[in-house]
Order: structure tokens, then C-alpha cells, then sequence
């Protein structure tokens, strides 16, 4: 039906998160901002409860009333930022909330006194990423202003690892470090919350002194690699594959250029193929891109267009129009991986499953 899709495995969604509760013996949340990194949040965030997650983990107040209206109602973790007009939506929503600054615990208790509802803070610390946080000598005082707002419950305090993925520990293993001074001076204060965390994906994997009572399982749990120097452990698998099909296959004679810009002239009579992807459905308008037909690598020719991609099947003369083209995932014993892709165009592999388009379906299997 889909000339182009994004098939999305559910069954490795939840094969994932039953390795990380395994490895980690701690709670799960199911990361699924950004559309689930592409694979559709909704479908994810149902697998991975299904799985044994318990909490789901959001970027904006939109995503998580997209959770909330398709009945996924576990506990959710807003961890950005919120604009001070939809605090009251968040928490009208059940949803916990990043803080760290005390004039968004003031309008979360505000709000939670219009709504009558309570709203659940987690204290952010920014221990070394440098993006959001409260800094950690800073850290106690907010805590305690926020345990005396009124309507304002402390549920967490957390922390995010900027450099967990790399293969020295020295960085992660400071703010690990800084964390637990924040934790211990909480403690002393009598307000440790009851749920830390600090571990994302790579932590998660490698890091078993910083599961604390929750690990925030992002990209590991799409079988993605966290880098290439934090791969993933034995069992994980990739949940997306992204599929297309030929639709003309013709001949073309010697010195005949391809696509804008001519950039690729044939040099003899070339066997070409149209494939119906292009710039607007993610795939990059870089050289050097390869996608499989009949189970073999074939060489991406000229430029990518908003629509469309010409295809090299010298190789493969077998090919017809509607034969499988795979961009992403298996066929037969070939294989082009999501890493594959991010290393031809210069990026991680987070981006190329993020920025797969809105109009490529996504059909999600094994539900």
C-alpha cells in the first residue's frame, strides 16, 4: 500500500527493555520524545510498558497529551522545558515535570492550586551537561523551596551524562561525583526525594553505579547504538526498517546525465532505477549513498531530489519496477544499519531515525 514505510518492530521494542531490566534490576522509563525517535511514540510507549517499563519520558506538553489521549496513562516525565502558560496543562495531564529554578515551582504551584491536583517536580542538576539544570551548590536551597511550596510535591532529582557514551570514564565518573554530593546533601536535609536517576542509554549499559532507582532508556531501546564507542550489549535489536520499492527501471545511454545538475553522467549504456525517496522524506542530498536491491549494495546516482533517487543495477539485472529497495534494515544476508547511514552523512544515528519524514507511514508489526 505504501510505496515508502518505516516497519517498526515492536517485538524488539520489548525485547530491549527486557534486556535493560535484566542488566539493571531498577525501573525503566521508556524515552519516547521525538515521535520515539521516529518510530512512532504512541505504538513504543505501549510495547516498552508492555515490556516492564514504568514510566515514559517526554520533551513538550504536546507529546505527552498525545500519550494521555491514546489511554497510555503510567507515569510520564516531562524533561524540558515547559512554557509557564501550559505548567497547568501538565499537571491537568498527570505528568512530572523537569525544574530548576524556583519561578517555575512557583507557577506549578499556582497551578496545581487551580487544579486542584498536585504537581510532581523532579529537580534537575546539570552536573556537566551544561543545558538545563539548577548547578549543584544551588541544588539544596531550591530543594527545600520547593518542599515547602504548597501543592508541589518532590518526586525525583536527576542528572544527564554528556559524555557517558565515550570510552573514557573520567568525565561521567565527575559528574557522578558532583551528583551524589547533591544527594547526600539532601539526604542530610531530609529530602532525598523517592526516585533518583542519572543513567541514560550508554550509563545504562555500563554504568552500574549510577542506576540508582531509575535509568532513562532512550536509544538503547531501539536497538540503536548509544556511539561507536558505547555499542550495545549482545541480544539488543534494531527496531526500524526502512523500505521503499522500485518504480521504473530503464536503460540509458553513454554520456547521458542523471538527475539535477548532471552530476553523474553515464559513462557507458547503464541500467538505471527510480525509487520514490527523497530529501523531503529524510534521505540526505549527500554523495556516496547506497541502498540495497536484490540483496546487494547499489550506488545512489546524482543528486538526491525532493522525491526521488536514481539507482546504479549494473549489478543487479535481475531488478524490476515494484522490487524491494531497503534503506535502512536487512535483505537477505546484506544489511545497511542506521549507523551505516550516519557515518555516510556525518551525523549519529539518532538524527536519521528523528528525521525520517512525516509522510513515510509507519507500520508497526508484532504489536
Amino acid at each position: 500500500m505504501y510505496p515508502s514505510r518505516a516497519e517498526i518492530d515492536l517485538g524488539a521494542i520489548r525485547n530491549n527493555v527486557r534486556l535493560v531490566l535484566d542488566h539493571t534490576g531498577v525501573q525503566v522509563m521508556a524515552v519516547v520524545k521525538a515521535n520515539g525517535y521516529g518510530h512512532g511514540a504512541v505504538p513504543v510507549a505501549r510495547a516498552a510498558l508492555e515490556a516492564g517499563a514504568t514510566w515514559c519520558g517526554i520533551a513538550t506538553v504536546d507529546e505527552a497529551i498525545e500519550l494521555r489521549r491514546a489511554g497510555v496513562d503510567c507515569p510520564a516525565l516531562l524533561l524540558g522545558f515547559v512554557p509557564p502558560e501550559r505548567v497547568e496543562e501538565a499537571i491537568a495531564n498527570h505528568v512530572a515535570m523537569a525544574t530548576w529554578d524556583i519561578e517555575h515551582v512557583r507557577a506549578a504551584s499556582s497551578a496545581a492550586g487551580r487544579t486542584g491536583e498536585t504537581a510532581r517536580l523532579h529537580l534537575l542538576v546539570d552536573t556537566g551537561m551544561s543545558r538545563l539544570g539548577v548547578q549543584p551548590q544551588e541544588a539544596l536551597q531550591l530543594a527545600r523551596r520547593l518542599s515547602d511550596a504548597p501543592g508541589v510535591l518532590l518526586e525525583g532529582v536527576w542528572t544527564h551524562f554528556a559524555r557517558a557514551d565515550v570510552r573514557d570514564p573520567t568525565p561521567t565518573a565527575a559528574q557522578e561525583r558532583s551528583f551524589r554530593d547533591v544527594l547526600q546533601s539532601l539526604d542530610a536535609g531530609g529530602i532525598r526525594p523517592p526516585l533518583v536517576h542519572a543513567a541514560n542509554s550508554a550509563a545504562s549499559l555500563t554504568r552500574p553505579s549510577a542506576h540508582f532507582d531509575l535509568v532513562r532508556l532512550g536509544i538503547a531501546m531501539y536497538g540503536l547504538h548509544p556511539s561507536p564507542e558505547c555499542p550495545l550489549l549482545p541480544g539488543f535489536q534494531p527496531a526500524l526498517a526502512w523500505k521503499t520499492l522500485l518504480s521504473q527501471v530503464k536503460w540509458l545511454p553513454p554520456g547521458r546525465g542523471v538527475s539535477y545538475g548532471h552530476t553523474y553522467t553515464t559513462r557507458t549504456r547503464e541500467r538505471i532505477g527510480t525509487v520514490p525517496v527523497g530529501y523531503n522524506d529524510g534521505f540526505r542530498r549527500v554523495e556516496g549513498n547506497q541502498v540495497l536491491v536484490g540483496r546487494r549494495r547499489v550506488p545512489v546516482l546524482g543528486r538526491v531530489t525532493m522525491d526521488q533517487i536514481m539507482v546504479q543495477l549494473d549489478a543487479v539485472p535481475e531488478a524490476k519496477v515494484l522490487d524491494e529497495v531497503v534503506l535502512i534494515g536487512a535483505q537477505g544476508e546484506a544489511s545497511i544499519t542506521a549507523e551505516d547511514v550516519a557515518q555516510r552523512w556525518g551525523t549519529i544515528n539518532y538524527e536519521v531515525t528523528c528525521a525520517i519524514g512525516t509522510r513515510v507511514p509507519r507500520l508497526h508489526l508484532n504489536g
